[in-house]
């Protein structure tokens, strides 16, 4: 008989049952943590920049990694119409497989999970590069992941208070709405980017045009100020004027994908930049001084998802969630796969 198993379907509601089961500041910790390991072990793994496929309207992407035991790939998209027609602007679905078999074990959804994985990146990186008495933090851009980011940096690093904007009044006002109950967190209102930014120690952008916006200029940033750079992830997107990368230290994940897709697509190819994992296992250093200006230019890297893939499926073993659903064939003989049909056509004849 075969040994294929049946691989694991978790769901959007599974996720957010997770969500509830554990609570956000809980599965926060576990995601960091994981994150935190993998990036650690950063040469392990057999990595690439993603496979992208452009149009007038968006992208669609591959992020494959896998280290000796596991290989992972995420499949998102990123189209900024999408609220128009009712559809998130960005979309996801991940596996993870056996690398030693090939047999893919989890299939599981990525939108809610990229929303939280973003966050935690996010989080882990303004650990080392942001100010350890950083409590103001500006969210530039107030769309569908601004509130994990909101509560990831309130929960993880103290964040108490949010100075909000983003041009769509509605989507500012979703998120004070989403957000009206986390006590010891107070929420602004700005009327620009410029006000936002002013007396913030964090600046987090996550605007959502694929466009070369710019949305911080360099004499909005003041000395000290950590910048958590997310909006800009594919090419010709960008939302920091070329000169604030001279004002600081800039970070990234993995240098060959963000110098196609991150803010330092506008430098040339040698401007200096620091993978964030050499500054967590302790090669590199971080924030040097309290008036010291970092960049974290973040794009998303399919290292992210690997971890991530393996919190929400151990979680949703540890909960008794997900579907087993048959991806692979179960036969007796696994070379006869045309006789497998004769098989499923008897075990289906009425």
């Amino acid at each position: 008989m075969s040994h294929a198993t049946p691989t694991m379907f978790i769901s959007t509601l599974d996720v957010a049952t997770i969500i509830r089961s554990l609570g956000m500041p809980a599965l926060l910790n576990r995601l960091v943590a994981r994150l935190e390991a993998d990036f650690r072990r950063w040469p392990e793994f057999d990595k690439a920049p993603r496979l992208a496929s452009h149009s007038p309207g968006g992208v669609i992407e591959l992020m494959p990694i896998a280290d000796a035991r596991t290989y992972s790939f995420k499949y998102v998209n990123g189209h900024p119409a999408n609220p128009l027609l009712g559809l998130p602007t960005v979309m996801a679905f991940g596996v993870l497989a056996e690398v030693a078999t090939g047999l893919p074990q989890v299939l599981s959804e990525l939108t809610l999970t990229t929303a939280l994985r973003t966050a935690a990146t996010s989080v882990m990186a303004a650990r080392v590069l942001a100010r350890p008495d950083a409590r103001c933090m500006a969210l530039i851009g107030n769309g569908a992941q601004s509130e994990f980011q909101a509560l990831a940096f309130h929960y993880q690093l103290g964040i108490d208070r949010l100075q909000l904007y983003d041009i769509d009044q509605a989507a500012t006002a979703k998120l004070v709405h989403n957000l009206r109950t986390v006590p010891m967190l107070t929420l602004e209102i700005c009327a620009t980017a410029r006000a936002a930014v002013q007396g913030a120690d964090i600046i987090t952008t996550i605007t959502g045009d694929k466009s070369n916006a710019t949305v911080i200029t360099a004499d909005m940033v003041e000395a000290g100020v950590h910048i958590n750079a997310v909006g800009g992830d594919c090419p010709g997107k960008t939302e920091l004027q070329p000169q604030v990368l001279h004002r600081g230290a800039v970070f990234v994940e993995y240098e060959p994908q963000t110098r196609i897709e991150g803010d330092i697509q506008q430098m040339p190819r040698d401007f200096p930049v620091t993978e964030l994992w050499q500054v967590l296992e302790g090669s590199r250093p971080g924030r040097r001084s309290s008036e010291q200006v970092t960049i974290f230019d973040s794009v998303g890297f399919a290292l992210e998802d690997f971890s991530s893939l393996h919190v929400i499926n151990e979680a949703a073993g540890d909960l008794g969630l997900g579907q087993p659903l048959a991806l692979v064939p179960n036969q007796a003989n696994p070379k006869d796969l045309f006789g497998y049909l004769e098989t499923t056509r008897q075990r289906h004849r009425p």
